[in-house]
C-alpha cells in the first residue's frame, strides 16, 4: 500500500461516518418539523430530490431506495398521499407504470428547513477551488459506487455464509 494512504482512508472514513451522523440527525429534525416518521420524512425527501434530478421516482425504486418491501413502502404512500405530502401519477405510455410526485408545499417546506444550511454549505465550499470540489466530487462517485458494488455482492451472498478477511466466501 502507498504510503499513508491507509491512514489517509481512517481519517477520511472517520470524516465521513461524522458527515452521516450529522446528516441523520438533521434528517431526524425535518421529519420531527414536518410531523412525519423518520422514514415517511425520508420518502418525501427521495421522492422530491428524484424529481429535481428529473427523474422520477416509481414505488418499486423508492421500495429500493429506502429499503423497503414493497408492501412496506405500499402503506407508506399511502399514508403520505392521504397527508396531501405526494401524488401517485400514471404519466408514462404504458399506464401500468407509476410515478411519484411531491406535493407542492413539500418543496417550499424542504426549502424554508435546508435553506440556510444550503447558503452555509455554499459559503464554505466558495472556498475552494472548482477544480477541487470536482475531484472531491469524482472522488466521492467512486467511494459511492465502491460501496454499491459492495452491498450488491453481498446482496449475492446467503446471510451468515462466512467470509475470509478478503470477502471471499470460503
Amino acid at each position: 500500500m502507498r504510503d499513508g494512504v491507509a491512514e489517509h482512508r481512517e481519517q477520511l472514513m472517520e470524516s465521513l461516518r461524522i458527515y452521516g451522523g450529522h446528516y441523520a440527525e438533521l434528517s431526524r429534525r425535518f421529519a420531527a418539523w414536518l410531523g412525519l416518521h423518520s422514514t415517511d420524512a425520508t420518502a418525501v425527501l427521495e421522492i422530491a430530490a428524484a424529481e429535481e434530478r428529473g427523474t422520477p421516482l416509481s414505488p418499486a425504486r423508492l421500495s429500493e431506495r429506502i429499503s423497503l418491501s414493497t408492501g412496506a413502502t405500499t402503506a407508506l404512500l399511502n399514508r403520505l398521499e392521504a397527508a396531501g405530502h405526494i401524488t401517485r401519477a400514471r404519466e408514462h405510455s404504458d399506464r401500468r407504470i407509476v410515478t411519484l410526485r411531491s406535493g407542492g408545499h413539500v418543496q417550499e417546506r424542504a426549502d424554508e428547513f435546508f435553506g440556510p444550511l444550503a447558503h452555509r454549505l455554499d459559503s464554505t465550499m466558495s472556498h475552494y477551488p472548482p477544480r477541487f470540489l470536482e475531484q472531491v466530487e469524482a472522488f466521492m462517485a467512486d467511494l459511492n459506487t465502491t460501496m454499491d458494488s459492495h452491498l450488491t455482492e453481498q446482496d449475492a451472498v446467503t446471510p451468515g455464509t462466512p467470509r475470509t478477511p478478503d470477502g471471499r466466501t470460503p
